[in-house]
C-alpha cells in the first residue's frame, strides 16, 4: 500500500523517500497521497473508535491513532512520539451565548505536550526525518514551531535549528526551544525572512527542513478535525473555525476532511472559517477579491503565533476553502484579547493567537454569515501560559491602542482583615453587576 507525493498544481509524483518539498517541475505545494481505495473497507470508524484509550505504541497518540490516513508504511519503531493528540473538546455554552450561538465546542490543542498543535505535526514530520536518516532539523518560527520541533529532534536523538525574528518571540515559547536544546538563531528580520533563509539554509547544507511546506507536517495536523469528528461521534459539525497564520491547519483540515468524505466515514463536509489578525491578514484580502490577487503583506500584530504576512499554505488553503464553502474573516487585535480574557476566564486559556477562533465565530455570527442555530467547533492552537506577559499587560491595561475591556486588575490592600473585607466586597459586587 504505497503512498507518494503528488504536486497539487502540475500532478507530478515523487516517492515518500525522495527529499523534496515542493514540485521540481513546477515548484508547486506536495501533498502526501495515499491509496484510499486499498484503504476502503479497511478504515473504519469502529477501527478508530476501537483504539481510543490504548496503551500500545503508536495507537495511544491522538496523531498515530490514524496512522492509516497519517503515514500508512511507516515503521513503528521510526515514530517519534511523546504522544501527542487526544486533547480536549470543550462544550461552552457560555462563551457561545457570548458570541451570538446556542452549539459551541473548543478544541484545545494547547494541551499537547509542548503546548500547541505544532506537536501533531511534528511527530509525522521527524518521525520521516528519521525514515530518511537525517541528523539535523530545522524551522523558522514565531515560537510555537520552534518549541515542537526542539522537543522531538531531542527525542528523536537529532540536532535542532530554529530561526527567529530577533525580539519578538514570547518568551514562554523561546525558553522552551533554549530548554529542549535547541540551537537558537536569531535575525533581524521578520518570520517570512526567516523562512527564506531557513528554506536557503536546508538546502544548502543537508538540513531536513520542518515548517509546514513539509508535506508530512501537515498529515499530522489533519488529525485534529480527525479526534474533533470521533469526539462528537461522527457527527459533522456545520462550522469548524480556525485562526490563520501560515495556514498549514487550514489547508490539512480540508484534506483529511476530503479523505474521511471520500472513504465515507462522513457524508458531508464541514463549512470551513479562517479567521486572520487585521495585521497580518493575506489569505482576507486574496479572498475578499475572489483570489484574483495573492498579496503579501508586512505583518503587524500582538497574537504573534500568526504575525505572517506571506503564508507558506496559501494556495492549499485556498483549496480547501473551495473544497469546503469556506469563509475567511479578519479580527482586531482587540476583538482577539477581549476573546481570549473570555476563554481564559471560563478556565480554559489559551495563547491570543487561539482567541481569534471565538472572535471570528462572534463577528461571523454577527454578520449572519454563521446561524445561531449552527454547531459550531473553534481550534484554540496554543496553551495560556505561551504568552505571560501580554495577559498582564492586558488586564493591568499597559498595551497601547488596546482597551482592557474585560480586566482582572492586580489588587493591592493593606495587610489588615478589614482591608481585605473591603476590597472583596467590591470585587463581589463588580462580579454581580457583570
Amino acid at each position: 500500500m504505497q503512498s507518494v507525493l503528488k504536486c497539487i498544481d502540475c500532478g507530478a509524483e515523487y516517492p515518500l523517500d525522495r527529499l523534496v518539498y515542493s514540485c521540481i517541475t513546477c515548484g508547486g505545494l506536495l501533498d502526501v497521497i495515499h491509496d484510499l481505495e486499498a484503504l476502503r473497507g479497511q478504515v473504519t470508524r469502529d477501527l478508530f473508535d476501537a483504539r481510543l484509550g490504548s496503551l500500545e505504541i503508536p495507537y495511544r497518540s491522538g496523531v498515530w491513532r490514524f496512522k492509516e490516513l497519517v503515514y500508512p508504511d511507516m515503521a513503528d519503531d521510526l515514530i517519534v512520539s511523546r504522544p501527542e493528540g487526544n486533547t480536549n473538546l470543550y462544550h461552552v455554552p457560555d462563551l457561545a451565548a457570548w458570541a451570538g450561538l446556542r452549539h459551541l465546542w473548543l478544541k484545545h490543542e494547547g494541551e499537547n505536550p509542548t503546548g500547541s498543535f505544532k506537536d501533531r505535526g511534528m511527530t509525522g514530520g521527524v518521525s520521516q526525518a528519521r525514515r530518511l536518516g537525517m541528523n539535523r532539523v530545522a524551522c523558522a518560527s514565531t515560537g510555537n514551531t520552534s518549541a515542537s520541533l526542539a522537543s522531538y529532534a531531542a527525542r528523536g536523538g537529532m540536532q535542532a535549528i530554529v530561526f527567529f525574528q530577533e525580539g519578538q518571540v514570547a518568551l514562554g515559547k523561546l525558553a522552551q526551544a533554549i530548554a529542549y536544546g535547541a540551537t537558537c538563531i536569531q535575525i533581524p528580520g521578520d518570520f517570512d525572512v526567516a523562512m527564506r533563509l531557513v528554506r536557503q539554509v536546508a538546502e544548502s547544507l543537508g538540513i531536513y527542513l520542518l515548517n509546514s511546506v513539509n508535506p508530512f507536517r501537515l498529515e499530522g495536523q489533519k488529525t485534529i478535525v480527525f479526534e474533533v469528528l470521533q469526539q462528537l461521534r461522527w457527527e459533522v459539525p456545520d462550522w469548524i473555525v480556525v485562526p490563520g497564520g501560515n495556514l498549514g491547519n487550514s489547508s490539512a483540515f480540508g484534506k483529511g476532511l476530503m479523505e474521511l468524505r471520500e472513504l465515507g466515514l462522513i457524508d458531508r463536509l464541514p463549512r470551513l472559517a479562517i479567521i486572520q489578525a487585521e495585521g497580518a491578514n493575506p489569505l482576507y484580502r486574496g479572498y475578499r477579491s475572489g483570489f484574483a490577487v495573492h498579496e503579501r503583506v508586512k505583518a503587524k500584530t500582538l497574537a504573534t503565533a500568526i504575525k505572517i504576512g506571506d503564508p507558506v499554505s496559501y494556495d492549499k488553503a485556498v483549496r480547501a476553502l473551495h473544497w469546503t464553502d469556506g469563509v475567511v474573516e479578519q479580527v482586531s487585535d482587540q476583538e482577539i484579547l477581549d476573546a481570549k480574557a473570555r476563554i481564559d476566564a471560563s478556565g480554559i486559556g489559551c495563547e491570543p493567537a487561539s482567541a481569534c477562533a471565538l472572535a471570528g465565530a462572534r463577528k461571523l455570527a454577527k454578520a449572519g454569515i454563521i446561524r445561531p442555530s449552527e454547531r459550531v467547533v473553534g481550534v484554540l492552537t496554543g496553551h495560556v501560559l505561551k504568552d505571560p506577559g501580554l495577559i498582564v499587560d492586558y488586564h493591568t491595561n499597559r498595551i497601547e491602542g488596546i482597551h482592557a475591556t474585560y480586566a482582572n486588575p492586580l489588587l493591592r490592600v493593606e495587610p489588615t482583615l478589614e482591608a481585605v473585607r473591603a476590597v472583596l466586597a467590591e470585587t463581589e459586587s463588580a462580579g454581580r453587576q457583570r
